[in-house]
């Protein structure tokens, strides 16, 4: 079994192929170099009597990918630091993974002031075999329905991912990987970084994604495969078409949660093979597409994943009518790896967070699903997002995926938000160019037969944006905060059918009124 090390040292006379940023290029060879003088200069500094970690707050620059080979070659635990939190919050998440030192450069040292500028380092020779199972680095979690909790990941957790896609897609010392996602989140590391040092093929970083970037940055690199979460694919496409689209030197796109209709839009625009697959940090559980993936499924279920219900029963197949899910209630149920943990090494230092994922031997995902017949997977939100409406629970994922057929709207967030009495309201966040689009909107849910009456959102609030993540994933946790009180337009219906007016101050001011004495509102 390989580790992050070997695949480094595979590279160590490589000068054929190399990483790439801006203007710079710098060959594998180089690379390793770098990576020892790192390692070496931060097995000075660590303490041995303390965890061996080390926070990185870095954009995708070179010396990220450096320290990453020098966790590889010396054997510390690189700590991915998120830019996008506060400083307090960042600090936090140093603190909770016990970290030695922070790394950082002008652009960041700001937030955590008592970080070490690398550009006041002076580096001078390594060590260290490691096992495949040693912890390689500690990534945190996107932290949409709480706060992020640290991953570990092992050599074997990054090497397997980074092998075998390498090995899916045909890549190899003539290709160029492109990664704009941010490297301190998996998505970059596992389905990126470690592409590019398994297939042996330059590595093209840019500090931070860009859409209007994204088509000339692959042109200029030559860019053949690119890796992405979230919604990226959707902001490219956003930007305006040209006749040379086409005209491109990349073969294959590959991550996950891309909206309903972005990958097939994506590819047919750019000539391009775009793999949609389903996972996340952790790792316990992931579904790949097949050619015969209906559009809005995640992909058939994996062997020994199951979907069950709070008591640990298998739910229900999923039944329909006119596309409407009928049986909600006994369907929709969390994924669960029965088999056991697959990927997940567990959390640092997080023994609550571990027990709540691995119950009775299995791994509970804490995302919501239902499986209809044939055997594909349907996404339906986080376990934490469940909507109590009418006394039964409603998920928000398929209101999303009904919203995000019209063609006016680019983005969308179903949540629950306090009703005067027990549960909940659905609300809707979309983003839209016309802020007087609702009447349009309204008339459209109205014509969706597998729309049920009690899903249809009792609030719809007009967004220029929703609040992400850096991984492009929407703060839901962050819009049922704010609820009805932001300078954006909200537009409520009082009845099942009914219009919709625009709230007042007035109205606002009376909705909070309404659910003040409700306990935890």
């Amino acid at each position: 079994m390989e580790t992050v090390t070997d695949l480094l040292l595979a590279r160590e006379n490589d000068s054929m192929t190399a990483l790439l940023f801006a203007d710079q290029h710098i060959t594998w060879a180089e690379h390793v170099t770098e990576s020892r003088r790192w390692a070496a200069y931060i097995e000075g500094m660590l303490d041995a009597d303390a965890p061996p970690h080390v926070g990185v707050l870095l954009a995708n620059v070179p010396e990220f990918s450096y320290l990453l080979g020098a966790a590889a070659l010396g054997g510390f635990v690189l700590v991915g630091l998120n830019s996008t939190r506060s400083g307090p919050s960042i600090v936090d998440d140093a603190r909770r993974t016990h970290c030695q030192l922070i790394l950082t450069d002008s652009e960041h040292i700001h937030l955590v002031p008592d970080a070490m500028n690398i550009a006041d380092i002076e580096l001078g020779e390594p060590l260290g075999e490691p096992d495949p199972q040693d912890l390689f680095m500690l990534v945190f979690t996107s932290g949409t329905s709480g706060e992020p909790k640290a991953v570990r990941c092992t050599h074997d957790k990054v090497v397997t991912p980074g092998i075998m896609l390498a090995s899916r897609f045909q890549l190899g010392p003539s290709d160029t990987v492109y990664v704009s996602m941010p490297l301190f989140h998996s998505n970059a590391i596992m389905a990126g970084w470690a592409v590019a040092l398994a297939a042996g093929a330059n590595l093209a970083l840019r500090k931070t994604f860009s859409a209007s970037g994204f088509l000339p940055d692959v042109r200029r690199f030559g860019a053949t495969y690119a890796n992405y979460v979230g919604t990226p694919l959707s902001y490219v496409l956003a930007t305006p078409p040209r006749p040379d689209d086409r005209d491109n030197p990349l073969r294959v796109v590959y991550g996950n949660e891309a909206t309903p209709g972005a990958a097939a839009q994506f590819a047919d625009r750019f000539a391009v093979t775009v793999v949609d697959g389903f996972g996340s940090s952790e790792g316990g559980i992931s579904i790949a597409r097949t050619p015969d993936t209906p559009p809005t499924a995640l992909g058939p279920m994996p062997e020994d994943v199951k979907i069950l219900d709070a008591s640990g029963n298998e739910c229900a197949v999923a039944q329909f009518d006119g596309g409407r899910l009928t049986n909600e209630e006994t369907a929709v149920g969390e994924l669960v790896n029965t088999a056991g943990r697959g990927m997940f090494c567990g959390y640092y230092d997080d023994e609550d967070a571990d027990a709540d994922r691995m119950r009775g031997g299995m791994y509970w995902s804490g995302d919501l699903a239902y499986q209809d017949a044939d055997g594909f997977v349907y996404f339906a939100g986080r376990s934490t997002g469940w909507m109590r409406v009418g006394g039964e629970n409603l998920a928000s994922a398929p209101i999303e995926r009904i919203l995000l057929r019209h063609s006016g709207i680019h983005a969308a967030s179903v949540y629950g938000v306090p009703a005067r009495g027990p549960g909940d309201r659905v609300m809707a966040a979309i983003v839209t160019e016309h802020a007087d689009a609702v009447a349009d909107v309204v008339e459209f849910l109205a014509r969706q037969p597998d729309l049920a009456r009690r899903a249809r959102p009792e609030l719809i609030r007009i967004c220029t944006e929703l609040p992400r993540t850096a991984t492009h994933k929407v703060l839901t946790r962050e819009l049922q905060r704010q609820r009805w009180n932001t300078p954006d337009p909200v537009w409520m219906s009082t009845e099942p059918a009914g219009p919709y007016r625009r709230l007042s101050e007035l109205d606002r001011q009376h909705l909070e009124k309404s659910i003040g004495t409700h306990p935890g509102r």
